[in-house]
């Protein structure tokens, strides 16, 4: 083992410890240097190396005048969307690796991640109604035919509803988000033609006939979660609707949506005095190249009765491009948009920090931000080092926002999206509102400003050049500079 307080009496900073666990490997982070502990700014930053890992430190408004060419200046006046929040899927498999560990470990991980005062503060949950692809087992909440029989299970109830406790426990109020992966069985056709039984998970579509079962499905649930003590912002109708080969999945059109949503879920909602917003779609970009599917909730929202039910869209990456998101806000800028789900992998790269870190922050980060989306959520905040627990048929190539080792449960190497989500979580708060921004800009920068409900302004910048810069940021009244790392994001927070 490094002796790392002689290493940095020496001057050599190590901004992780590779431990080899069997096959895994794992970083740890160990002490960090000290800056500032005080001023009038605070400070994070993540260099893609790990030289700085989420550091915390402080600088003091510049009490001269600024010369800087390097100056942004935060346009107050200019204001876009308001945040609702950025987090990460708390699924099956993640809470079944967290109740592995011990439980003063996971208190200290979950208050580093979502407490507001001592952590990341992360704010946006998302949740699966019934199974996901991530989930130990193939079910929903109603496998036996008849709405009567719905109830929640064992992973709910040993699962994700304990962990949601301790999170809620640290952070009150954090919002949650709900998708189904699929329908009850009994409740599937092979298609709206034939209308034949369709006893799969994977595929099929909703049958017509069983509308206002599925809406009464949904409201079961929320109050069901109510009564648990956990409270349910908001809803998708269904994760991925035009993907039919996930391991628990069922596909719906833009036209059953629309259908569903305004004759049963929408009024059922209204009827049982439920406020829980409803996003549309909660899929890719490009719609999986349907041609018949392109501008999926901009269609729904042609409906004036259906679109009243609908808050906004939600969107994934798996397909297509973020400008999407600019083009359905220019088509229904009265609608909300919220990014729902990214994921990181073999495929990817998704365990190489250098590589990942300024691509997602630049892409599901601020990209989605920058293009309208009031949250950003990430796939599962928690795998083991074999990449699960996961099922055939579901993703087996997956790392989480962080990966636990399967051998101690207790070394975490941390993934670029607990970083991406962590630097907005932290200091742009919900309610925060996006402003505009004039002045510098650069090839590799990226940003993004906000100004929070309590007055405070927050900025989130990366920096993906090989060099460092000195950025200065004006407020308009005050004005302080910071020197950014090369291949680097940075967080800053200050009142005026």
């Amino acid at each position: 083992m490094f002796n790392l307080k002689k290493l940095l009496l020496f001057g050599t900073i190590y901004s992780s410890v590779l431990i080899a666990c069997g096959n895994d490997a794992v970083n740890v982070t160990p002490e960090q240097p000290q800056g500032p502990q005080s001023g009038d700014v605070k400070i994070f930053t993540t260099t893609a190396s790990l030289s700085h890992d989420f550091e915390k430190t402080f600088v003091n408004f510049s009490k001269t005048s600024n010369m800087s060419p390097k100056t942004i200046k935060l346009v107050e006046g200019t204001k876009y969307q308001t945040m609702d929040g950025f987090g990460s899927a708390i699924t099956g498999s993640t809470a079944y690796n967290l109740l592995k560990m011990t439980a003063a470990d996971r208190t200290k991980f979950l208050t580093e991640t979502f407490s507001p005062t001592e952590g990341m503060g992360q704010s946006y949950i998302r949740i699966a109604i019934g199974c996901s692809d991530f989930s130990l087992s193939e079910y929903t909440l109603n496998d036996k035919p008849g709405i009567a029989n719905f109830a929640l299970q064992e992973e709910e109830l040993k699962y994700v509803i304990p962990v949601l406790k301790e999170i809620l426990a640290i952070n009150p109020s954090i919002k949650i988000m709900g998708s189904p992966w699929t329908a009850p069985l009994w409740m599937k056709v092979n298609n709206l033609s034939d209308l034949q039984a369709y006893d799969s998970w994977t595929g099929g579509h909703l049958n017509p006939k069983y509308y206002q079962d599925y809406g009464t499905y949904f409201v079961k649930w929320i109050q069901a979660m109510a009564a648990q003590g956990i409270k349910i912002y908001s809803i998708t109708p269904q994760n991925e609707p035009l993907n039919h080969k996930n391991s628990a999945s069922m596909v719906m059109f833009w036209q059953e949506q629309l259908a569903f949503v305004k004759t049963a879920l929408g009024p059922k909602l209204k009827a049982a005095g439920l406020s829980t917003k409803i996003y549309a779609f909660d899929h890719n970009y490009n719609y999986d190249d349907m041609a018949d599917q392109q501008d999926y909730p901009a269609k729904i929202y042609e409906d004036a009765v259906a679109a009243a039910f609908f808050a906004g869209a939600a969107y994934h990456n798996y397909g297509g491009d973020k400008k999407e998101l600019l083009d359905i806000h220019a088509k229904a800028p009265n609608k909300e948009l919220v990014f729902t789900e990214t994921s990181i992998g073999t495929w990817n790269d998704g365990n190489n920090l250098a590589k990942r870190l300024p691509e997602d922050m630049r892409e599901v980060a601020l990209g989605t931000v920058n293009n309208w989306a009031r949250g950003v959520i990430v796939w599962n905040l928690m795998l083991d080092t074999d990449k699960g627990p996961n099922r055939e048929g579901g993703c087996q190539t997956c790392y989480g926002a962080v990966d636990i080792s399967k051998h101690d449960y207790k070394t975490i190497r941390k993934n670029s999206h607990y970083y991406i989500i962590g630097h907005l979580s932290s200091v742009v708060k919900p309610g925060a509102v996006r402003i505009a921004t004039e002045g510098y800009n650069a090839i590799g920068l990226a940003y993004s400003a906000f100004k929070n409900s309590d007055g405070s302004f927050a900025f989130v910048l990366l920096n993906d050049s090989g060099e460092a810069s000195r950025i200065t940021l004006s407020d308009g009244k005050n004005h302080f500079s910071y020197e950014a790392p090369a291949s680097s994001v940075v967080s800053y927070t200050w009142k005026p």
